[in-house]
Parts: structure tokens; sequence; C-alpha cells
């Protein structure tokens, strides 16, 4: 795949972020128009007025210049409603893609630092919010435009009517700067007590048959709700900052359009201003005080800044980097990890880890709980990189691979496989390639899930809600949507920790075909697992202890006891005391 020149992670632009920039362009011209057909309809109207008076007859192009520019002004505000919801909505498009984009190409444990309740949080009510504010600053720079025209246009009739307006504007000043503050600070912590219920609510409906097991809903359902009280407080006071912003606006505002009035008048009556330059200058006088209407849009502009904030966050979480380098077309699936180190919160998982597996054979990992395998696992398929030291696939570094070719080649199965899709097929047959109708067939046969496929009420093409899983019918679905694709490394992650032993066995027999063919790498709890690979790689503090076969290394008394000891996995079989029978390789 030629490079593009773009930055690792980076998407190349979409027909939708065109659209959303054109619909912000339209906005704003659109506000602007509005805007100077509002500052040009007093002037207007004046003059209207002055030569009724003067000249004795109706000055019907005035009259049609006061229509044209009152329709205008309607049908700039009718386009900015519009083009204001199209503009939302596309933008909002646009980040929950880049968002989902981000997390997607993130390392796994990147996105597991924020919980499934925050992130949906995040994807949805925080995204409504950030969407909004270029609309909202858009609007901000129309409502700024049109009091600042109608101050000047009041200097221009009268500069003592000009000085009679500024009087209150510093007051109005003060109150806008404290709203934005104000609503600011209340809107963050809203959006953080809100996705703290978000997180709550998430975890009790994953954990529902506990909670109803332990009995003990209601003190769940008070964990939940406990935020409720805190949330409420934000929200009043956030409608305390609008409603001491609102009466403020209302006392000041009308105080300053009776003054501008007053001045107007006087002046009127001196002769310095004509009967249509006094009508005029009342039209600029509420135009002027219109500010109080930026009291909204800069609101709505605080709280998107703020759930902005929290975005940004997803959004700088780092992508996985990678070079232009292609696997070998006909590699037969050697891995290599040498040297290999990973750091976490200041601990070493993993140190110095060096092993190889033969391109078509299969390796069992093995070790107490903590030992570091699942992170093994999740190293050798590049789902997290090491600190130190390399992974190779057929000689080449994984770190050089793009990620769409390398998930053509390393297809995993985990004790807790997503179940992704409308229908059972959609999630046995989700990956970069759409398997081939045998092919599906004869991943389950190899799960063990045709069985289970030909009792439910539209076989393979049957819901998923409508398909009620064990967790072993879950994992048998993970296994066959791994066994589904093609590629030249298999990695198994405890993928077989819920199937009882009948079925496990079928399963062994399974991988066994796949030998000369593919590479497996499997996370092992039971003997007979381990018993199955070629070589057992034993992993004790993070490091490599042994590397061998099954029954070489069961001579280690320490060795014996990682599948006899009472803390090993619940379900697990005892060892024989001499493993025999060759293994197939």
């Amino acid at each position: 795949m030629p490079t593009t020149g773009r930055r690792p992670g980076a998407t190349a632009p979409n027909p939708a972020a065109r659209a959303g920039r054109r619909s912000l362009v339209c906005l704003v011209l659109c506000t602007t128009g509005g805007a100077l057909a509002a500052l040009a309809l007093p002037a207007a109207l004046g003059t209207a007025l002055d030569r009724a008076l003067s000249d004795g007859r109706v000055p019907w192009t005035a009259l049609a210049l006061c229509a044209t520019l009152t329709a205008a002004e309607v049908g700039f505000d009718a386009l900015v409603t519009l083009l204001g919801g199209t503009s939302t909505a596309v933008r909002a498009a646009r980040l929950r893609t880049a968002l989902l984009d981000r997390l997607l190409r993130t390392e796994p444990r990147h996105a597991a630092a924020h919980t499934p309740g925050d992130l949906t949080t995040r994807l949805t009510a925080n995204v409504a919010e950030a969407s909004i504010v270029p609309v909202a600053l858009a609007q901000t720079v129309a409502g700024i435009l049109v009091p600042v025209g109608a101050t000047v246009a009041l200097f221009a009739l009268d500069p003592w009517t000009g000085v009679a307006l500024l009087v209150g504007f510093p007051a109005f000043v003060v109150l806008l700067r404290a709203l934005i503050r104000r609503t600011s600070a209340a809107a963050t912590a809203y959006q953080h007590e809100q996705a703290l219920i978000a997180t709550r609510l998430t975890e009790a409906l994953d954990g529902a048959a506990t909670l109803r097991a332990a009995h003990t809903a209601d003190r769940e359902h008070a964990r939940i709700t406990e935020p409720l009280t805190r949330l409420a407080a934000h929200g009043r006071r956030t409608w305390d900052v609008h409603g001491r912003a609102a009466a403020g606006a209302a006392v000041l505002l009308p105080l300053l359009t009776v003054l501008v009035l007053a001045v107007a008048g006087l002046r009127t009556a001196v002769g310095a201003l004509g009967v249509g330059e006094l009508l005029a200058a009342s039209r600029y006088a509420v135009l002027a005080v219109g500010l109080g209407v930026l009291t909204g849009s800069l609101s709505a502009a605080a709280r998107g800044r703020s759930a902005a904030r929290r975005l940004d966050t997803l959004l700088a979480l780092p992508a996985v980097p990678h070079r232009s380098l292609t696997l070998p077309p006909d590699g037969p699936g050697t891995l290599e990890l040498r040297d290999v180190a990973v750091r976490r919160a200041g601990q070493h998982p993993l140190t110095g880890v060096s092993f190889t597996v033969p391109g078509g054979t299969s390796a069992a990992l093995v070790g107490r709980s903590g030992a570091g395998k699942s992170l093994v696992a999740a190293v050798a398929g590049r789902l997290t990189d090491p600190d130190t030291g390399t992974v190779r696939l057929d000689g080449v570094p994984l770190d050089g691979v793009a990620p769409e070719r390398l998930r053509h080649a390393v297809a995993y199965a985990f004790a807790r496989p997503a179940l992704l899709g409308t229908t059972v097929r959609d999630t046995v047959t989700m990956g970069p390639d759409r398997p081939t109708e045998r092919a599906l067939a004869d991943a389950l046969r190899d799960a063990s899930a045709d069985g289970y496929i030909a009792l439910l009420p539209r076989g393979a093409d049957t819901a998923l809600a409508d398909a009620p899983l064990s967790g072993g019918e879950y994992q048998r679905l993970g296994l066959a949507r791994a066994f589904a694709r093609g590629g030249r490394l298999l990695i198994l992650d405890d993928a077989t920790s819920s199937l009882d032993t009948v079925t496990e066995h079928r399963i062994q027999r399974a991988l066994s075909r796949h030998a000369g063919v593919r590479t497996r790498l499997v996370v092992a709890h039971r003997a007979t697992t381990a018993a199955a690979a070629d070589r057992v790689i034993w992993l004790a503090d993070g490091t490599v202890r042994a590397v061998g076969r099954h029954t070489e290394l069961w001579r280690d008394p320490e060795y014996r006891t990682l599948f006899t000891a009472p803390d090993a996995p619940s379900g697990q079989a005892p060892a024989p005391a001499a493993p025999t029978g060759e293994v197939t390789r």
C-alpha cells in the first residue's frame, strides 16, 4: 500500500467534512447578511418618513427598499436556522467519527483507561454540546455586529445619542464576562457528574446477574443515583447564573434604551435631529442594546467549550505508529520475540521475554495468574507495543506493518469476545475480509458451534438478541470468528476457558488441522492444552522461565503445580503423571 504523506493515524478528507465547512461558511455569510439588513432598515425607514413629510406624497421607492430589507432579514434568519441545524449535525457526525477512529487506532489499553459509561457520555451528550460551538460563535459574531453597527450609526446620526448609549456598556460587559466564566465552571462540573452516573449505570447493567444473585439491587440503585444530588446542584447553579444574567439585562437594557431615547428626543426638540432621524435613532437604540441576545449564544458556547475539553483527551490518544513494510506473501508465520519488556505504571509485567514459534507450529503460554500470559499474547499480535525489544512475524517487525495488512495476517480469539453486529453471521464474519459460505460453515464446525447454530430459529441469520448465549457459546462464536479468517498467525487468549473438556478436545483437534498452515499461540490453563502444543513457553514473574515440550517440563515439580495446585483455574482437570502420545506437528 503506497504511503500518502499523511501523519500516522490521520484520515483523508471526506465529503461530510467538506459539507460541514461549506455549511459553516454559508452560516457566517447569512448571519452577516441578516445583520447588515437589520442595520440598514432603520436608516431606510427614517429616510422614507422624512421624504413623506417633506414631499407630501408616498415615497414608493423608499418603501420598496424597506420591504426588501425586511424580507432579506427574515430570509437570512430562516437560512441561519436551517444551516445552523445542518452544520451542527454534520459537525457532530464528524466528531463522533474522529473520536471512534482515534479510539480504534490507539492501543486498547489507552482506550480502556476510560470506562464504557464515560466514553458513552463523551460520544453522545458531550459531542452534541461541543458541536454547537461553531454555530454559537457564528451567531455571536452577528450578535456583536448588530449592536456595534447600531452604535456607530447612532454616533453618525448624533454624537450625543451615541455617548448616552456608551454610558451603560461597561456594566453590560461585566455582566457578560461573569456569565461566561460561571457557566463554564458549572458546565464542567455537570458533565463530570453526568459521566459518573453513566459509568455506574453501565457497570450495573453488565453485572445485573451478580446484583440479582447478591440481592443488592437497592444498594446499587442508591450508588448509581448518589451523584444526582450534585448533578441537580450544578444544574440549578447553571440556571441561577442564567437567571441573574437575564435579570441584570432586563433591568439594565431598558434603562439604557430610555436614556438614549430621552437624549434623542431632546436633540429633536432643539432641531438637531429630524423626525425621521428620531425614528432611526429609536430603532438603532433597540438594536444597540440587543447585546442581551448574546447571553444565550455565549452560554451555549461556554458549555460547548467545556464539553470540547473532555473530547480533547480522546482526540489526543496516540495512534499506533507504523511504516509501510510488507509481510512476505508466502511466509509460514514464524513468530519471534526478542528481549521484549513492557512497563505499566512504574511496574515491569514483562522483562526480557524472548522465544521463537516456527511457522505452522503451535505454542502454549503457561504460568500462574499475573505471569504475563495475556500481555505476551497482546504483544505477539500488536494489540500493544513493547517498551523495548522487537516482535517479528516472518522476519518483519510488527511495528513496521500497516494495521490493515497486519489484521489480515493475525487472528485473535479471547476469553470474553465482543459479539458485534446484528446477526450471528455478522459477528462471526466480522473482519477485514468476509469469508465464503464454505469458510463460515467450516469455522462453525471447527469451533463446535454448528450444532448450536442449527437449533436457532434462522440459523446463522438469527438476530443476536434472539440467540441466548452461555459463556461457552460466547467463546465458541469468538473462536469461529478467528477460524473463519485466513492469516498466518492465530492467537487464542484463554479462548477455551469456559468450554467443557469434551468441547475443548474437539477444538484442539480442529487446531491440529491447521498444523503446517497457521502458527498457533495459545494461552493455556489446562494440562491437556499444553500437552497438545508443539512447545510450551513457561512464564514466571514476567519473564520466560523455560521453553520445551510439555512432557519435558513435566519433570519439574513447580511446573506440575501450575496444573495441580489449589489455586489452579476452576474446573482444571488433574494432569496425568506422565503425558503420553505424540503431538501432531
